[in-house]
């Protein structure tokens, strides 16, 4: 067996290694890096949900206006669209670790400042919006510069799908808990409390950040100018053909499908007839689903596969959204929202983990800045569009027609899928991770060259 085989024989080992059992779904939490990581953002995580259920409901009980909601989302998620391409080039110049300390102490006083506003009651909707602004700016340059940082973590790059998923849990264990307790924070204490217990919530990242143990940062070779960077990460996203069909379909599920979360505030109040518990319980519904999904992907021990996924939760996805939009009972709209939940974390996490799968280091800031241009950065045009077509057709026509154009991008990916897998998979081979298939052809090739010498 020569080197190359042997490299593939020890990482198809390293796959059967934590085989079932919590173990396995749990195995990328041998990396004591990212075991801090988990910790600290899984607490970070539970403040922010709380903020983002205080700030909605803020917002429109003081205004009324499913416009307006959609208004601070756009300005929330309209800095993504404009600078997250230059986040990725500056997510591969600089160092990550520190980068993503910088990023999350800003958080926190952005925070702070929102609480000060409101506990003040000086809040005004102008402050909202420019704050919602400032969040944005700071998550443009976090959000790749983290989607990057979270393979430095890992010890075993074999755990790498499994800590994407881990991630994806997380994510929506804290969607779960946080909107639950927002709606009891703000019957109780208000919106403004909710703002400060967010900004403290920072400092359980920045301390878990701050207690790594990283090895030392190396500085790229030397550095071309911004737009080359920009050209270079812009022709390989988009000139690879999955990689373009993956983002494509999450920036059009971002921009049909994602509004639904805006306009939760107006089925809360006006089509249910609840408060804000009632918001608070649908919010951490999707976060049930959703937390379903991204344990059923960790619990996955190989990347193979994972492209019919894709199309697949996306449809689901779109259905929820649509039966969401008809219903007038909160268990059946409970329901709907897991539903969703489910499909929406499936098809990001699938695409996630196939993207930092396929793609090499050196470009890997500038893809996932990609990758966050399409989810988040476009979202500001689904919420803009979302809120208009609301006030004019209403919140569940306005959802049921996003879930329908969800369906239909599904239905061209899956069309796409078998040219999307014939391209990847010399990748997988490349890196062992279709260690079978490699193996088999250097026994042919082998059994070749004694043909020869014969």
């Amino acid at each position: 067996m020569n080197e190359r085989a042997a490299v593939h024989s020890s990482r198809a080992a390293g796959r059967r290694e934590p085989a079932g059992g919590g173990g396995a779904m749990l195995r990328s939490l041998r990396s004591r890096n990212y075991r801090l990581y988990f910790a600290g953002q899984g607490i970070s995580l539970i403040g922010t949900w709380i903020q983002t259920i205080a700030l909605s409901w803020l917002v429109y009980t003081m205004t009324q206006s499913p416009f307006l909601l959609g208004l601070v989302a756009f300005s929330a998620q309209i800095p993504t669209l404009l600078l997250a391409p230059v986040a990725g080039v500056v997510a591969d110049r600089v160092n990550r670790h520190r980068m993503i300390v910088a990023t999350q102490t800003l958080f926190a006083l952005q925070a702070a400042l929102l609480a000060a506003l409101v506990l003040g009651g000086v809040i005004a909707v102008w402050h909202i919006v420019a704050l919602s602004a400032v969040l944005g700016v700071i998550n443009s340059f976090d959000m790749p510069t983290r989607q990057a940082f979270v393979v430095a973590l890992i010890e075993n790059r074999d755990d790498l799908p499994n800590a994407i998923a881990l991630n994806s849990s997380m994510f929506n264990g804290a969607r779960l808990v946080g909107p639950a307790v927002a709606g009891i924070l703000i019957s109780l204490v208000g919106e403004g409390v909710c703002f400060l217990i967010n900004a403290g919530s920072y400092l359980a990242v920045i301390a878990a950040l701050l207690a790594m143990k990283m090895a030392p940062w190396t500085p790229p070779g030397e550095a071309r100018p911004v737009w080359r960077e920009l050209r270079d990460g812009f022709a390989f996203t988009f000139g690879f053909m999955p990689i373009r069909n993956i983002i494509l379909l999450l920036a059009l599920v971002s921009v049909a499908g994602m509004p639904y979360t805006t306009l939760m505030p107006v089925f809360a109040a006006k089509i249910l007839h609840g408060g804000a518990s009632t918001l608070g319980f649908l919010s951490g519904s999707a976060g049930v689903g959703a937390v379903a999904g991204a344990v059923t992907l960790a619990s996955r021990k190989s990347v193979l596969g994972l492209g019919r996924w894709i199309p697949a939760a996306c449809a689901v996805f779109g259905l929820a959204l649509i039966g969401f939009s008809v219903s007038r009972w909160l268990p059946l709209s409970l329901a709907a929202l897991a539903v969703a939940g489910l499909g929406m974390i499936t098809h990001m996490a699938a695409s996630n983990t196939i993207l930092q799968t396929i793609v090499d280091d050196s470009r890997r800031g500038r893809v996932m800045s990609f990758y966050t241009l399409a989810f988040i950065g476009m979202a500001p045009f689904g919420s803009l569009l979302g809120g208009a077509l609301a006030s004019h057709i209403g919140a569940p026509a306005t959802v049921a027609l996003g879930g329908a154009v969800c369906l239909v991008g599904a239905a061209v990916f899956a069309r796409r899928l078998p040219a999307i897998r014939r391209l990847v998979r010399p990748i997988y081979r490349e890196r062992g991770i279709i260690p079978e298939v490699a193996t088999g052809m250097q026994v042919a090739s082998e059994a070749a060259v004694r043909s020869e010498r014969r």
